[in-house]
């Protein structure tokens, strides 16, 4: 696992993770199944592409993970 890449959810993150926070995740995981920190000019929109869609499920874990003991799940505007 990329040890760049934080837990994302409550507890873990004292605060709901920001968009922020979500695009440097999907950036290092994209980072690390490429094997590219900068893609060259020609891969430069796919890399831009499975940042974006990384990004995206993201959201989408996050926004659908209910946490044990919680008292109310987090709804991301």
């Amino acid at each position: 696992m990329c040890r760049s890449i934080k837990t994302l959810r409550p507890p873990v993150l004292p605060t709901e993770a920001t968009e922020e926070d979500i695009r440097a995740a999907a950036l290092q995981y994209v980072r690390k199944v490429s094997g590219f920190r900068a893609p060259a000019a020609h891969n430069r929109e796919v890399f831009e592409r499975a940042v974006d869609e990384v990004a995206e499920a993201t959201r989408r874990l996050l926004d659908g993970i209910e946490v044990r003991g919680a008292a109310a799940k987090s709804v991301r505007p």
